[in-house]
């Protein structure tokens, strides 16, 4: 019987961008290499600012999405979709934890990406706790910083 590929956990620390600013660049590399986005945060507010972002933060393109609440959405046709629930309905690869979301350490996903402010004491705690834990179970975990100018630095940790 072969094993289940273990997911990668990446971990991104925000201090210079919103969480839309920031999570929309990565979603779109997702999408680039075949991948399937769940986007997870229980605030609805957040997942509305996410959705309107995602309409227009390329003006070349747009990144196909919905939010699993809307009324006729069929989820499991969604290359990302926006939800407050950790279920792989649109079968993703990458599984985008904000907000405080936190999901099991063997999550069925190729890469699971937690996301959080610095400004924010309660997620930046959950991060740690969720890197920890990862970590603690042998997976690959990488942590990335975000620079003056809104990329990404990876941190040793």
């Amino acid at each position: 019987m072969t094993e289940a590929p273990k997911p990668e956990w990446w971990f991104y620390h925000l201090s210079r961008t919103t969480l839309e600013q920031a999570a929309a660049p990565l979603m779109q590399k997702c999408l680039e290499v075949g991948w399937r986005v769940l986007a997870v945060s229980p605030n609805p507010e957040r997942r509305a600012a996410l959705d309107a972002f995602l309409w227009t933060f390329d003006e070349r393109t747009f990144l196909p999405h919905g939010q699993a609440e809307a009324p006729g959405l069929d989820p499991s046709r969604q290359p990302i979709l926006l939800t407050d629930k950790v279920e792989n309905v649109n079968t993703a690869n990458a599984l985008f934890l904000m907000d405080g979301t936190t999901a099991p350490v063997d999550a069925p996903y190729t890469r699971c990406m937690v996301m959080f402010d610095d400004g924010d004491h309660d997620t930046r705690s959950l991060a740690r706790q969720q890197f920890k834990a990862a970590k603690d179970a042998g997976l690959v975990t990488r942590y990335f910083q975000q620079t003056g100018s809104g990329g990404w630095k990876e941190a040793g940790v």
